[in-house]
């Protein structure tokens, strides 16, 4: 937040957007418990992913009353606590509790549960129980991964680690600071789902977008080399949006292109491949007109 804060507070005044409302959404485990309670104080909204571990607390009404069975596209809009030790779900009452800004010792927490994640949850259940079995029987070297028990008898599985798991599948959680009367919970799941096009940029291949890691000591050569990886991050992701084709498209369409001017007996000649279809249609949606019309080639 020594960050965070002080770079919203840049753009809104670079931008002329003072006072207006802004939503800062992370992924799970990426704002610390701090972190958004100095985001709250600073008057800026939130909108992170909750750790699926954390919804036998956040769920227990649920749980006591209806069991963890769900159905798909279930969606329970409820309070998930500040400190992991808290309680804030009181399960002799069956509806679940409604965030306020008041309160001091909770967030507001929307939970929930597709029948699509929850076969991906399973199959990842699947192949982290095998690789525990292979460690416990000793057909695998490797650091002791999840759902393996040590004690001084030994490693073995750890049934009941894998049983929580289990019950927990198909369950994604939000936390956020914006009350309902603002924001419904499908409306916190769509704007947190944006992120989509945050990781899709960070993801974009290094074949494409040509930076590399460097290690730089210097305020200016940091700067530089932002200026440059952000700058071209830029330009990609117009070019897409400008063109419906993906930066990787545009690139294998552009590069074949070549232009050669060579010198034979005193006289330049220039020579030059044929635009294909995708690359007339990169220039006309940017807006640039043909520079090879009506030369031969």
């Amino acid at each position: 937040t020594r960050t965070i804060v002080p770079i919203v507070r840049q753009f809104q005044a670079r931008h002329n957007i003072e006072g207006v409302e802004m939503v800062i959404a992370a992924d799970a485990g990426m704002l610390s418990a701090t972190n958004l309670k100095d985001l709250d104080a600073a008057g800026l909204k939130f909108i992170v992913g909750s750790r699926v571990t954390k919804a036998p607390a956040d769920l227990t009404s649920l749980f006591h009353w209806h069991g963890d069975v769900f159905t798909d596209g279930q969606v329970v809009d409820t309070v998930t606590p500040w400190h992991a030790k808290s309680v804030v779900n009181d399960i002799t009452r069956r509806r679940e509790p409604v965030w306020e800004p008041t309160d001091t010792s909770a967030w507001r927490a929307v939970w929930a549960y597709s029948t699509k994640r929850a076969v991906r949850d399973n199959q990842t259940l699947n192949a982290q129980e095998a690789r525990a079995r292979e460690v416990v029987d000793g057909t695998r070297a490797a650091r002791t991964p999840r759902f393996v028990k040590t004690t001084t008898k030994g490693k073995s599985l750890d049934t009941d680690a894998l049983a929580r798991a289990r019950s927990l599948i198909g369950l994604k959680g939000y936390v956020t600071n914006i009350p309902v009367s603002l924001m419904n919970p499908q409306e916190v799941m769509a704007k947190y789902h944006d992120l989509w096009h945050v990781e899709q940029s960070f993801r974009m291949s290094k074949t494409d977008l040509r930076a590399r890691p460097i290690f730089s000591h210097t305020r200016d050569s940091i700067e530089a080399h932002l200026t440059i990886v952000f700058t071209a991050l830029a330009i990609s992701r117009y070019l897409q949006d400008a063109t419906g084709m993906s930066i990787r498209r545009i690139v294998r369409t552009l590069r074949p292109l070549q232009e050669v001017t060579i010198t034979i007996a005193g006289r330049e000649h220039t020579a030059f491949d044929p635009l294909t279809d995708d690359a007339v249609h990169i220039l006309d949606s940017l807006g640039i007109a043909n520079p090879r019309s009506g030369l031969a080639h």
